[in-house]
């Protein structure tokens, strides 16, 4: 057989074994885009073969016209399960990733390791997870489950920016199956591992119907980060917001935005958006008593706006500590240490906007200027105060009752306090919140 009739058949077996995987890379990127890296790479099957198409396919692409490294593993092949050819050969493009600055797409579908190879997968399993660990901040990864994910794969999934689920997705460190079954339960895939039941994982999760709404949230996303300015309406005004200022109303703030890990503490709000067609990264808060989990939960998301150089605002309607027995004895005090640090280290735009209340620690943490606040604004509505109002009025008024309670709100917690200290830039009608942000925000960034 000449050479150019065996590269052909070559390839036709390696097309054949792929050929799932290719389609969805297919749906994802833009049409004939797809260009493949080390095609003919393949690892061992368990019986010392080559694993034609092998558990998965890399290479190059664009996607809105946009350049993306792209990383797809083919379950067709032992069930996508890695081997330590797999993580090289990841852990290649990744350097190429890094080395042209382009932001990668994993789409994930393994059963876990390949077996047979006992330490030297796990030692390319160590490989690959510290190449990806070292991309943070420079290159932007995002995970997109289309399938079961499990053991290895799922901590690969948990160094991206952003990780996509579908209807479809599970995502565990360990076979659903085997955790179903220590809990004497009969659980799917997906009641283990899919988006909803992730309540308590953290991921900068986002839902999605399919591959090309996955396409769509990625270029948006990326479109974020990247921090392009456009054009928006300076003197925009919102009169629902004289209404209303909670965190849902708050949301018309943004031409354009993205809640990540909404399945997560919902009553904080992280969100990836524009204000006046820049950037931001915002947390808002309704009605939040804090604890381990929601700081987290904002510590990430800080730590997101901290790595790519986005302004961070807050909108701050936070009660302070949860006073319980559990949230004293949890890691909350050790999150709030590494939130200030890293809040310390964001060296962009930061604006806090104290929308509801701001009690204790909730002021002192996001929205007080003496933690790094370029800009604090309260609402005309808000309050500030050391106390809740109830406790408020009886240590500092020494009273109690109806009318205790209305003079502590209306006077003691009342921002104009706040702003005689000093300790506030403005008081704003809520309608006019935009064109304060918009303003101060393109002040900051020039």
């Amino acid at each position: 057989m000449d050479k150019i009739s065996l590269l052909r058949d070559r390839k036709e077996s390696v097309m054949q074994a792929g050929r799932e995987v290719r389609a969805q890379i297919a749906v994802l990127c833009d049409d004939d885009s797809f260009v493949e890296l080390s095609a003919f790479s393949f690892s061992k099957t368990i019986d010392g073969v080559d694993a034609l198409g092998d558990g998965v396919v890399t290479g190059f692409a664009t996607i809105g016209g946009y350049p993306f490294y792209i990383v797809a593993m083919n379950r067709a092949v032992s069930y996508g399960g890695l081997s330590k050819g797999n993580c090289e050969k990841i852990a290649k493009t990744l350097s190429a990733a890094e080395k042209n600055s382009t932001p990668v797409v994993y789409l994930l579908a393994s059963q876990g390791v390949r077996v047979g190879e006992g330490v030297d997968v796990l030692e390319g399993i160590s490989t690959l997870l510290l190449k990806a660990t070292q991309l943070n901040g420079s290159v932007l990864q995002f995970a997109v489950l289309v399938g079961e994910v499990y053991g290895s794969a799922a901590a690969l999934a948990s160094v991206c920016d952003c990780v996509l689920f579908t209807k479809e997705s599970a995502l565990s460190l360990s076979s659903p199956l085997v955790l179903s079954a220590r809990e004497n339960k009969n659980l799917k895939p997906t009641e283990v591992g899919g988006y909803d039941a992730l309540k308590n994982a953290l991921l900068p999760a986002l839902k999605v119907g399919d591959l090309k709404e996955a396409a769509s949230v990625i270029l948006k996303f990326s479109d974020h980060l990247n921090l392009p300015v456009i054009d928006a309406e300076l003197n925009e005004s919102l009169p629902k917001l004289n209404e209303k200022a909670d965190a849902e109303a708050l949301m018309s703030l943004f031409e354009d935005s993205l809640e990540l890990g909404a399945n997560s503490c919902p009553e904080v709000k992280t969100v990836l958006g524009r204000i006046g067609g820049i950037a931001v990264a915002a947390v808002l808060f309704d009605n939040v008593f804090l604890n381990a989990q929601n700081v987290r939960k904002i510590k990430n998301f800080a730590e997101l706006a901290c790595c790519y150089g986005i302004p961070f605002v807050t909108f701050v309607d936070c009660l302070g500590a949860e006073t319980t027995l559990a949230a004293n004895d949890s890691g909350v005090l050790k999150e709030i240490g590494e939130y200030l640090s890293i809040l310390d280290a964001i060296d962009t735009a930061k604006i806090a906007v104290v929308s509801g209340r701001a009690i204790g620690l909730g002021y002192s943490l996001f929205a007080a200027k003496s933690v790094g606040f370029d800009y604090t604004y309260a609402l005309a509505t808000a309050q500030i105060s050391l106390f809740e109002s109830e406790a408020g009025a009886q240590i500092e008024l020494g009273a109690v009752g109806e009318d205790a309670l209305s003079r502590y709100t209306e006077e003691i917690a009342d921002p104009v306090h706040a702003a005689k200290g000093g300790y506030l830039d403005n008081i704003i009608e809520p309608q006019f919140l935009k064109q304060y942000l918009i303003a101060s925000l393109e002040t900051l960034i020039k």
